[in-house]
C-alpha cells in the first residue's frame, strides 16, 4: 500500500483502496456528473504530460482562479506530481489583489473557470509580464482551453511517460506544494509557502478527530478550495475514502444536501448561523401547539452538556422526546444522514454547537491559520475532548505554548516554510526558537484544550486605559436573532460602541407582526420603533458583559458586509480598517454626540 507523504500519493492510495465510480462529482445543468477513480487518474496524468510537453520544470508556478469542481483536482495533482507549484487564488478578490498575487507569485500560466473570470482577469493578464498564457475550464470562444494542455500530453505520451514517472519520484515531502495568499485584513496579502509535508502531516492528524466518518461516506464541498481549510479537507476526504460532491453554489447547499444525503461538510460560522436562523424562522411559522413544542425542544437543546454525567435521567428523557418530535426533522432537512460538521475560519457561537450536538449532529469547532496548513486544534467527536466555546484539543504532534502576553505560539510539521520572497516578515512571524506567533490570544487547559479570546491586533485600548477584546463581544451579540453582523469600535475613545447590520429577513417578519411600515432598509433602520427594539436587545446582552465591554451607543447600517463589497476578507473576517473608513461619518456621530 502506498504511504501518503506527498499530496498526490492520495490518488495512488485511493486507486489501491477505493475504486469508486463516483469518487468526485459535480452538478452541471441540473445533472450530477461523476468521475471514477480511474478517470481521475487519467485526467491527472494527461495534464502532467501536457505540462511536461510545454517544458514546465520543478518549482514553476501555475495560478488558478476557479470555483469548486473536479477539474481543480485534476489540475492540482497534475502539476504537483511533476513538482510544479499551485498558486491557488480566490475568485472573489479585487483587481488590485489579483495584480499583486499574479505578479508576485511568478506564475507562468493562469487557468480560470469561465468567461466571467476570463473577462475580469484578461486585463490583469495583459499587464503581467511573467504570465505567458491564459486558459479557461469552460469552453470560451477564441480562448485557449485547459483541455489543450492534456491533448498535447496525449500526443507525446510515449516519449514523456518515463519522464513523468521520474519527475513524480523526484518530488520530496519537503518540496514546495503551494503558495496560498492570506486574505489580508490589513493590507496586501502574503504568499504562504506550504510544502507537501506541511499539508500531509495535517490531514493525517485530522484522521483521529473524525473516526465517525467511514470510506464511502459523502462529503459536500462548498467553501472555496482556495480556502486552506476546505483544501486540506478536500485532500483529507479523499485520503479517508470519502466521495466528494461539489455544490452547485452557496445558494443550493440545502437542496444538494438532501439530494446526495450528505454525511459531512466543512463550513464557516456565518453559513452555520444562516442554516440555524432558517430553521428557527421555519419554527416561528408553525401554528399554536406545534410552535410551542418546537421552541420547547430548542430550550431543551440549549441546556445540552456533552458530559453524560452532567445530564440527568429526566433531562435525557426530555432530550429523547425532543429528538423524536423536532430534531429528527432538522436532520431530515439537512439530508437525513449528516454525521458531523467541521467549523473553522472564525469563532462559532457556543449555543450553535450545543444545540446541534443535542440534535445528534456532531459539530467540531477547530482552529488554525493558513500558515499552519491549517489545523492546530479541533474539538473531538466525544467527551472529554469536546468543550463548547473552545477550539478543542491540540494533538500531540503539535507543540504549543502561551506567551507571557497571552499570544498562542505553535510549531510542528504543519508549520509553513515561510512567506514567499519576504524573509523579513518570515522572521517576524517565526522566532529564533522556531515558534510561530499566531497573533491570537488564548488559554490552554490541563487537557490541552485551547480557547481563543481574541486577535492580538484587534484588541484595543479605550482612552481611559482599559483594554477591549472586540471578537468576544461580537460573538455574544451575534446570538441575537435581530443581529446579522456587528463590529465593535472604541479605540482611543471614552467608551465602547458598535455598528450593527440587522438580520433583515427576521426584522421584516417582526415588522409585519408589529405593524411597522417602511419603504426600504435605509428607511427601516431610522424608524424609532426599530431603534428602540434594538436598544432593548443591546441592553439584554450588555447585562452579560463587564462594564468596559458594554455597548454604550450603537448605529444600525442598511447594507450587509461581504467579500464582494470589500468589507470582509474572502474568509468572512471583518476588514476593520475598511469599515472604519466607510462608516467614518457614523463613528464621528457616535463620539461627537456623546
Amino acid at each position: 500500500m502506498t504511504k501518503i507523504t506527498r499530496t498526490f500519493d492520495i490518488l495512488t492510495n485511493a486507486e489501491e483502496k477505493y475504486n469508486y465510480d463516483d469518487f468526485i462529482s459535480i452538478k452541471r445543468n441540473g445533472k450530477w456528473e461523476s468521475f471514477s477513480t480511474a478517470e481521475y487518474r487519467k485526467q491527472v496524468d494527461k495534464f502532467s504530460l501536457g505540462l511536461l510537453a510545454m517544458d514546465f520544470k520543478k518549482g514553476d508556478k501555475i495560478a488558478t482562479v476557479m470555483n469548486n469542481r473536479p477539474e481543480w483536482n485534476f489540475i492540482d495533482f497534475g502539476m504537483s506530481q511533476i513538482g510544479c507549484v499551485h498558486v491557488n487564488v480566490y475568485p472573489t478578490i479585487s483587481e488590485t489583489e489579483y495584480r499583486h498575487i499574479l505578479s508576485h507569485s511568478d506564475a507562468k500560466i493562469l487557468i480560470v473557470a469561465n468567461s466571467e473570470l476570463y473577462e475580469k482577469l484578461k486585463p490583469v493578464f495583459d499587464d503581467t509580464d511573467n504570465l505567458k498564457e491564459i486558459y479557461t475550464i469552460d469552453e470560451v470562444e477564441g480562448v485557449k482551453n485547459w483541455k489543450e494542455i492534456g491533448q498535447l500530453g496525449i500526443t507525446k505520451e510515449k516519449e514523456l511517460r518515463s519522464l513523468l514517472e521520474k519527475r513524480r519520484d523526484d518530488v520530496q515531502p519537503d518540496d514546495l506544494l503551494t503558495l496560498i495568499y492570506t486574505s489580508g485584513t490589513t493590507g496586501l496579502s502574503k504568499g504562504v509557502m506550504l510544502t507537501h509535508k506541511n499539508v500531509v502531516s495535517n490531514l493525517l492528524m485530522v484522521f483521529r478527530f473524525t473516526d465517525y466518518l467511514k470510506p464511502g461516506d459523502k462529503a459536500l464541498s462548498f467553501l472555496p478550495l482556495s480556502h486552506v481549510l476546505e483544501r486540506t479537507g478536500n485532500y483529507f476526504w479523499q485520503a479517508k475514502g470519502l466521495r466528494i460532491y461539489y455544490a452547485e453554489s452557496i445558494d443550493t447547499i440545502g437542496e444538494n444536501m438532501k439530494e446526495i444525503k450528505v454525511n459531512t461538510f466543512i463550513t464557516v460560522p456565518r453559513v452555520f448561523e444562516k442554516v440555524y436562523d432558517k430553521i428557527i424562522n421555519k419554527g416561528r411559522e408553525l401554528p399554536g401547539l406545534k410552535k410551542a413544542i418546537f421552541f420547547w425542544a430548542v430550550k431543551v437543546g440549549d441546556k445540552y452538556d456533552p458530559d453524560p454525567k452532567k445530564r440527568s435521567a429526566w433531562y435525557n428523557w426530555k432530550l429523547s422526546l425532543a429528538n423524536k418530535l423536532i430534531f429528527s426533522k432538522w436532520r431530515e432537512a439537512l439530508g437525513g444522514e449528516l454525521k458531523g460538521v467541521i467549523s473553522g475560519g472564525a469563532a462559532l457561537q457556543p449555543r450553535l454547537a450545543r444545540i446541534f450536538w443535542a440534535a445528534q449532529i456532531i459539530v467540531q469547532e477547530g482552529y488554525g491559520l493558513t500558515e499552519t496548513s491549517p489545523v492546530i486544534s479541533a474539538n473531538m467527536p466525544y467527551f472529554p475532548g469536546v468543550k463548547f466555546g473552545s477550539v478543542g484539543v491540540v494533538p500531540e504532534e503539535i507543540d504549543i505554548k502561551i506567551a507571557e502576553d497571552g499570544e498562542i505560539l505553535e510549531k510542528g510539521d504543519n508549520l509553513m516554510k515561510g512567506y514567499y520572497k519576504n524573509p523579513e516578515l518570515t522572521k517576524k512571524a517565526i522566532d529564533e526558537e522556531g515558534w510561530f506567533h499566531t497573533g491570537d490570544i488564548g488559554e490552554l487547559d490541563e487537557n490541552r484544550i485551547l480557547t481563543i479570546t481574541d486577535r492580538k491586533k484587534e484588541i484595543f485600548k479605550l482612552s481611559g486605559g482599559k483594554y477591549v477584546a472586540p471578537q468576544q463581544i461580537e460573538n455574544k451579540f451575534k446570538e441575537s436573532q435581530f443581529i446579522d453582523q456587528i463590529m465593535v469600535i472604541g479605540e482611543n475613545e471614552k467608551f465602547t460602541a458598535a455598528l450593527i447590520v440587522p438580520d433583515f429577513v427576521f426584522l421584516h417578519n417582526w415588522c409585519f407582526i408589529h405593524k411597522v411600515k417602511f419603504e426600504d432598509n435605509t428607511d427601516l433602520i431610522k424608524h424609532p420603533k426599530i431603534i428602540a427594539r434594538y436598544q432593548e436587545e443591546v441592553d439584554k446582552y450588555n447585562e452579560q458583559l463587564g462594564q468596559v465591554s458594554k455597548i454604550k451607543v450603537f448605529k444600525l447600517v442598511s447594507e450587509s458586509w461581504t467579500p464582494e463589497s470589500g468589507d470582509l476578507s474572502p474568509t468572512q473576517k471583518l476588514k476593520r480598517k475598511v469599515l472604519m473608513k466607510k462608516y467614518n461619518h457614523l463613528v464621528e456621530e457616535i463620539y461627537e454626540k456623546n
